[in-house]
C-alpha cells in the first residue's frame, strides 16, 4: 500500500531474482512513478517535506498559544503510563505529562544508575495506554507546565479521558502539584481515586485509610466566633456554650522564609545570595511578637478579625490532628480540630491563601487528612503566586513598629497625657487576662497597653503567689469569659482616666455603645468600687448593681436585702464624766486633756525616761528625724525630755514637734531632739494628750473675734481641774462638755463662752441633746440682749442682711 501510493522506496540490492514479492513491489513503485504519486510527484509542492520542530524554545508561550483548546495530535510514544509524546498537526512533537496524575514508572537504582527497577503496575499501565492511544488520532488539552519545564495535558480520545481512565482502573493516583492544571476540574478525578481506594485495585490493594473517624454529629456544626487565636486558628462558641478552638483545614500562618522580597533582595547583581536573610534583617527585640514581627502575619490576623469576630460560622470537620510531644526547639502540640471554615457562603481559608496571607500545607501523597476543599486552596495559591499578593509579592512586606508600654511605668507616664486629651479613643482589644483587665492596641498611638476597667471590682483568677499558686475568687471564669466574648479582638472605645503604680491604664471602655464596667455589674460579676463616686456613669453603675442584686445573679445569689431596722433615738443624756487636767488650748478652741487617773503613769515612765536619758545622753546630730516619727525633745521652759512626734522639717535649726502628752507644739534644733527608746514608746503608754472641741460651741468665723473668745476660753481653764463628757462625735472628733467641779458643777465652760457673748450654738438634732440645747440658747439669748461681744452690734444670726456685713450661715 505504501509502495503504491509513493510514500516509500523498494530496496534494490541483495535480493534474489527469483523472489516473486520483491519483482511485485518494483511492479507497484513504477507505475506509481507513472502516475506521479506521493514522492514521485513532479515538481514536487513545498509541503511535501515537512518541517519538525522537536524542541520548543519557550514551552509556557508555546502552551499559552492554545488558549486551552483542544489540539489535534497523534501518539508517537509512551514512556510510561501517563508520560508520553505526540506529534502535533503544526509539525510540533512535544513530551507531556497528563494533569493531576502520576502512574508506576520506571525507576534507576541509586547505587547503579545503570540498572533499572519497575514499580508494581507499572508495565501494566503503559501497556494500558498503548493499546488505547499509541499511534491513534487524538486531541490533547495543553494546560500548563511543570517545574521541570515539561508540559502538563490532557488526552482526550473519542471512547473518553485517559487520565479519568487510569484513575478508574487503579492505573494511577492523583498528586497535589500538578492537579490544579487539570482544566476540567480535580474534584472529579478526586473522586474516581477514592473509588479505586474503596474497591481496592490494583496500585490500591493495599490501601489502609489513615485519617481518623470523626463522629457524624460532630461533622459539621456552627457557632460563634469569640477569639483569633492566629492567623489560622480561631476560636468559636458553639450553641451548647462550649468554646472550641478550630484551625483551619490544610493551610499554615506566613513565615520568614515564604517571602517572594527576600529571595529577590537577598541577592547580589551577579545573583549569588548575600547570605542575610530578612529574618536576620529585623533587629531583634527582648520580647518575640511573631504577630508584629513575622512578614503578613498581623494582616493575615486582621482579615480573620474583620471578618469573623461576633459572626456565625458554619464549620466541617476535615480531620484531627494528633497531639505531638516535644522534640528538640519543636514545642509540643496538642489535638487539634480541622475544619473547613465558612462565613456567609465563603471559605475563609480560601479568601486567606487568595490574598497571599497564609500557604497551603503540602501533604504527604499517601495523607488523606486534609482539607475538603484542597484542591481549591491549591488553585487559590497558583492565582496568588501569579497576581503577586502577600507573601508572593515582590514588593517590601509592611512593617508594623508597636511600642508595647505594659508594665513599663516611665513609658505609660509618657502614653498618658496624649491618651487622655484624646477623650474617647479607638482601640483593639489584643487579648483578656481577666474579667476586668485586657491588653489594647491603640491604632493612633501604634502601642499595646495593659488597660483596666475603672469603677468596678472584679474577682481575681488564679494566679502565681510568692508562696505558689494561688487559687481564683469564685465567678473569676464567668468574668473572665463574658469579657472576652464580649471584648476579643473587638474595636471598642475608651476613655483613659489615670495609671496605677505598675504602669496599667485604668479607664471606661465601651463596646458598641456599652459600658464593659457597667454590663459586668448588671451580670453580678463584679462588685461597685468607691473610686466610681467621682464619676459621671457612677449613677448607672449603681443601678446596674442594684438590680443584679434583686435579681441574685452570680456573686448575689446568696443576697438578701437588709430589712430596714428602726432604730429608737435615746432621748435621755448619758453622762459620764470622767477627772481631767486640760494641758493645752489651741486658738481653734480645741483643748488637750489628760485624765487625772492616769496621770501617775505618765509621771512613772517621764521619769525613768529622763533618768535612763540622764545617765545615757544621746550624741548631738546623730539623729535625723523625719516626718511622723516619735522622739524624745526638750522642752523650752524647763529643758526637760518630754515625748514629740515629728510634724515638720524644714532645716536642722527647724523641726517642728508636737508633745503627745500635753498637745502644745515648738520648733526645736536637731541637737534638742533625740529617738525615743523604745521601753518609752507608744507601745507600752500611749499618748496621753486627748483632743476635743466644745459641744454645742460654734466658734466665732473672723479672726478678731477667734482671738477674744481663745483667750476667754484660757482663763475658764487656767490650771484647775474639770470633769468631761462626751456629747457626740462628728468627723473623727469628740465633741465634749467641759464642767469645773470645784463650782459644784453648775460651771460649764462651752456655755461660759456663749452666756459672755464669745461664741454662738451650734445646731444638733439629737432629742437627747434638747434639755442641754435649750440652756445653751438661754444663755445665748441673754448674751444677745446684753449686746455682749458678738452681739455688741445687735443680731447677728440669719435675719441680719447681707449688706451690714454679716453673713448668713
Amino acid at each position: 500500500m505504501q509502495v503504491m501510493e509513493g510514500l516509500v522506496d523498494v530496496r534494490k540490492v541483495n535480493v534474489r531474482s527469483d523472489n516473486v514479492e520483491h519483482a511485485k513491489l518494483i511492479t507497484l513503485e513504477d507505475q506509481a512513478k507513472v502516475a506521479g504519486k506521493g514522492k514521485w510527484v513532479e515538481p514536487r509542492p513545498d509541503h511535501a517535506i515537512r518541517d519538525v520542530s522537536w524542541t520548543i524554545d519557550n514551552v509556557r508561550n508555546f502552551v499559552d498559544s492554545f488558549h486551552g483548546q483542544p489540539v489535534p495530535a497523534v501518539i508517537e510514544f509512551v514512556r510510561d503510563g501517563s508520560t508520553m509524546r505526540a506529534s502535533l498537526a503544526n509539525d510540533h512533537f512535544v513530551t507531556f505529562m497528563l494533569s493531576g496524575v502520576k502512574c508506576p514508572t520506571r525507576k534507576r537504582d541509586t547505587e547503579d544508575q545503570s540498572k533499572e527497577s519497575m514499580e508494581p503496575f507499572a508495565a501494566e499501565a503503559k501497556f494500558f495506554v498503548e493499546s488505547r492511544l499509541l499511534h491513534r488520532d487524538v486531541k490533547i488539552i495543553l494546560e500548563g507546565v511543570s517545574n521541570q519545564n515539561l508540559m502538563l495535558a490532557t488526552v482526550l480520545h473519542p471512547n473518553g479521558n485517559i487520565t479519568e481512565m487510569l484513575l478508574q482502573e487503579g492505573f494511577a493516583r492523583c498528586v497535589d502539584w500538578s492537579i490544579t492544571s487539570y482544566t476540567q476540574g480535580p474534584e472529579k478525578l478526586r473522586a474516581l481515586e477514592k473509588k479505586a481506594k474503596e474497591r481496592k485495585v490494583r496500585i490500591w490493594k493495599d490501601y489502609v485509610p489513615k485519617n481518623q473517624e470523626i463522629c457524624p454529629s460532630e461533622k459539621e456544626f456552627s457557632g460563634k466566633v469569640i477569639q483569633i487565636v492566629n492567623a489560622d486558628a480561631i476560636a468559636v462558641k458553639t450553641v451548647s456554650g462550649d468554646v472550641r478552638t478550630i484551625h483551619l483545614s490544610s493551610v499554615r500562618p506566613p513565615r520568614f522564609e515564604d517571602v517572594t522580597f527576600k529571595k529577590e533582595k537577598d541577592a547580589t547583581s551577579d545573583g549569588k545570595s548575600t547570605g542575610k536573610s530578612l529574618e536576620d534583617q529585623i533587629v531583634k527585640k527582648e520580647r518575640s511578637r511573631p504577630l508584629y514581627d513575622v512578614p503578613y502575619m498581623f494582616e493575615a490576623r486582621e482579615f480573620l478579625r474583620k471578618k469573623l469576630i461576633g459572626k456565625k460560622v458554619n464549620l466541617t470537620v476535615d480531620y484531627l490532628k494528633e497531639a505531638s510531644a516535644a522534640e528538640g526547639t519543636k514545642p509540643a502540640f496538642p489535638e487539634r480540630t480541622c475544619a473547613t471554615v465558612r462565613c456567609a457562603g465563603i471559605n475563609i481559608a480560601e479568601a486567606l491563601v487568595s490574598k497571599g496571607l497564609v500557604k497551603v500545607v503540602r501533604h504527604r501523597q499517601d495523607d488523606d487528612a486534609r482539607s475538603s476543599s484542597y484542591d481549591v486552596l491549591l488553585a487559590a495559591e497558583q492565582r496568588a503566586i501569579k497576581t503577586g499578593k502577600g507573601v508572593n509579592s515582590k514588593k517590601e512586606p509592611p512593617i508594623h513598629r508597636v511600642a508595647d508600654v505594659s508594665g513599663d511605668v516611665a513609658k505609660a507616664r509618657q502614653f498618658l497625657p496624649f491618651l487622655q486629651r484624646a477623650g474617647r479613643s479607638e482601640a483593639v482589644v489584643e487579648y483578656v487576662f481577666g474579667g476586668s483587665r485586657l491588653k489594647l492596641y491603640i491604632p493612633r498611638e501604634t502601642c499595646l497597653i495593659t488597660f483596666l476597667l475603672a469603677g468596678i471590682e472584679c474577682p481575681r483568677g488564679t494566679r502565681n503567689g510568692a508562696l505558689g499558686l494561688i487559687p481564683g475568687d469564685p465567678y473569676a471564669d464567668d468574668a473572665l469569659a463574658l469579657t472576652k466574648e464580649n471584648c476579643m479582638h473587638r474595636e471598642v472605645m475608651v476613655e483613659v482616666e489615670a495609671i496605677d503604680r505598675a504602669g496599667n491604664f485604668i479607664g471606661w471602655l465601651f463596646v458598641d455603645g456599652v459600658n464593659m464596667s457597667q454590663l459586668m455589674l448588671e451580670n453580678g460579676l463584679s462588685r461597685l468600687h468607691f473610686t466610681a463616686e467621682r464619676s459621671n456613669y457612677y449613677r448607672a453603675l449603681q443601678a446596674a448593681e442594684e438590680s443584679a442584686k434583686l435579681k441574685n445573679k452570680n456573686m448575689w445569689k446568696d443576697y438578701e436585702e437588709p430589712k430596714e431596722e428602726i432604730v429608737e433615738e435615746p432621748t435621755e443624756r448619758k453622762a459620764n464624766f470622767r477627772g481631767v487636767c486640760v494641758t493645752e488650748v489651741t486658738p481653734q478652741l480645741r483643748v488637750y486633756c489628760q485624765f487625772t487617773d492616769e496621770g501617775g503613769k505618765l509621771d512613772m515612765l517621764t521619769e525613768q525616761m529622763r533618768n535612763m536619758l540622764l545617765s545615757d545622753p544621746p550624741l548631738p546630730g546623730s539623729y535625723h528625724p523625719g516626718v511622723g516619727d516619735f522622739c524624745v525633745a526638750l522642752f523650752s521652759v524647763d529643758s526637760q525630755w518630754y515625748r514629740a512626734r515629728v510634724e515638720k522639717v524644714e532645716s536642722a535649726d527647724r523641726i517642728h514637734v508636737k508633745f503627745i502628752d500635753f498637745g502644745n507644739k515648738e520648733i526645736v534644733t536637731s541637737s534638742r531632739v533625740s529617738s525615743l527608746p523604745s521601753d518609752y514608746s507608744t507601745n507600752i503608754l500611749p499618748s496621753q494628750a486627748h483632743e476635743y472641741a466644745l459641744a454645742l460651741v460654734k466658734p466665732p468665723e473672723d479672726t478678731d473675734s477667734l482671738h477674744e473668745a481663745f483667750q476667754a476660753l484660757c482663763e475658764l481653764v487656767g490650771a484647775s481641774q474639770f470633769l468631761v463628757n462626751v456629747e457626740y462625735k462628728d468627723g473623727g472628733m469628740e465633741y465634749v462638755t467641759l464642767v469645773s467641779p470645784a463650782s459644784g458643777g453648775d460651771r460649764d465652760v462651752g456655755q461660759c463662752l456663749v452666756a459672755d457673748g464669745f461664741c454662738t450654738v451650734a445646731k444638733r438634732g439629737e432629742k437627747r441633746l434638747h434639755k442641754l440645747l435649750s440652756e445653751y440658747y438661754n444663755a445665748q439669748d441673754k448674751a444677745k440682749k446684753q449686746h455682749l461681744n458678738l452681739w455688741r452690734y445687735g443680731d447677728i444670726t440669719d435675719d441680719d442682711a447681707s449688706e451690714f456685713g454679716y453673713r448668713k450661715n
